[in-house]
């Protein structure tokens, strides 16, 4: 079984830093691929192994269908070499359920399929919790989080399939037939909210994309950073907060059935639902 991963960054050090650690312990550096958006000598230091491919970043219009479709090029010349491509954002984890799945190996071998989607949980920092410091592994220092439907994407591919706005990018005669695929004990965990710190050196440069003239760039989370920090931080202290025991189940339920079939541009994903259940995260994913 050979599987690697792949994702795009530009100046956000501390994410890429955690993605890094956690893909290379799994799967090996030698199959991690970072695409660097601008020249930038830090990544080869943060990311010691890793193959990097840098691309220009004098033109930022179209940002987001632009990258998409690069990436997915990227993939699926991947897709040659490699059984599986796990593709993430540099700020996402992929944990799998050790009582579950025994590795990303022992977990591929079991798939069937050509893409498959993780419940998603945006990993937020309490006010009681401590500056991080460094490139400290992020979830042995961050337990709280909230399931969320935006985040449950498609993470892995095999056999050509693209992936777009979280999820996968089919030709419009598939989409009402595409298996939704989204296994029981896989989590994608989004970092953007887990360090404040990191989270306003990365605002300056998502604004500078957003405010991009024209279509294809990303929406208000990008184009004003503070208010949705700020949004989300206010609603994350709100939510009532359940063991991880009754609110992953419920989420589960919830998020893994009716998927959306958006048969114009051809894309199957998750609902993105409000977000409604805070937990902790058990001890075994401070262990990844």
């Amino acid at each position: 079984m050979k599987i690697c991963a792949i994702t795009m960054v530009y100046r956000d050090h501390w994410a890429l830093g955690q993605w890094y650690r956690h893909f290379a312990r799994q799967l090996g550096a030698e199959h991690l691929y970072v695409v660097a958006h601008g020249s930038d000598p830090d990544i080869a230091r943060i990311c010691p192994g890793a193959s990097i491919l840098t691309i220009p970043r004098d033109d930022l219009s179209r940002f987001d269908t632009r990258r998409g479709d690069m990436l997915n090029a990227f993939q699926n010349g991947l897709n040659q070499i490699y059984d599986w491509v796990i593709r993430t954002d540099a700020d996402e984890l992929i944990c799998l359920d050790p009582e579950r799945f025994d590795g990303f190996a022992d977990f591929f071998a079991r798939q069937r399929r050509s893409a498959v989607f993780s419940l998603g949980l945006n990993l937020g920092e309490r006010a009681e919790d401590a500056t991080l410091q460094g490139d400290e592994p992020v979830l042995n220092h961050r337990q709280s989080a909230v399931f969320t439907g935006n985040y449950s994407k498609a993470w892995a591919v095999r056999n050509r399939i693209g992936l777009k706005a979280h999820g996968v990018q089919l030709r419009p005669a598939r989409v009402e037939s595409f298996p939704f695929i989204m296994p029981r004990g896989v989590y994608l965990v989004h970092l953007k909210y887990a360090n404040s710190a990191a989270l306003a050196r990365a605002a300056e440069h998502r604004r500078e994309v957003a405010d991009q003239p024209g279509l294809g760039n990303p929406g208000q989370a990008w184009l004003n950073p503070g208010t949705d920090s700020r949004r989300f931080f206010k609603q994350f202290e709100a939510l009532p907060e359940l063991p991880w025991e009754e609110a992953e189940p419920r989420a589960y339920a919830d998020i893994s059935t009716e998927p959306v079939r958006e048969t114009g541009p051809g894309v199957v994903r998750a609902r993105r639902d409000t977000p409604r259940i805070r937990t902790r995260l058990p001890d075994w994913f401070s262990a990844l």
